[in-house]
């Protein structure tokens, strides 16, 4: 983790393409994330970034400890930056928009979950990295 000038807290960090090290990821975050959100922008920053990483970790390197997942966090004044980029081949994201998964299905909703709770999306080129940005108040409310 790494801290910069101007900035309310930021983090960067290289993971082993794995679940169990996106879970340790998240201790760190929830500690940073109380930092100047209160409990309803705690959950949906952490769900944005757990949504990125997990399809990652999963789609992108396909839960391949050997490979790496890379994610920048940044709040500043009110905004979360969140960039996730993975060692995978990527994917036609461009497709992938037309499809909406049906009721029964156990995934395939990471697209929706990432357009209705952030403010933008944007995808790579190659489809192996994301750019997620979320607004709101960075104060903290009793």
């Amino acid at each position: 983790m790494t801290l910069a000038a101007g900035v309310d807290w930021e983090m960067r960090m290289a993971l082993p393409a794995s679940l169990q090290a996106v879970e340790e990821f998240f201790l760190e975050l929830r500690q940073r994330s109380r930092q100047g959100m209160d409990q309803e922008n705690c959950f949906a920053a952490e769900l944005l970034v757990r949504e990125a990483l997990t399809n990652a970790v999963v789609h992108g390197c396909g839960a391949d400890g050997r490979r790496q997942v890379r994610c920048v966090l940044r709040l500043k004044r009110g905004r979360l930056l969140v960039v996730v980029e993975d060692d995978g081949k990527g994917f036609n994201w461009h497709m992938a928009r037309r499809h909406q998964a049906s009721l029964p299905d156990c995934s395939g909703r990471g697209m929706e979950i990432l357009d209705r709770y952030a403010n933008r999306v944007r995808y790579s080129d190659r489809g192996n990295a994301v750019m997620i940005i979320k607004r709101f108040n960075s104060r903290k409310t009793p």
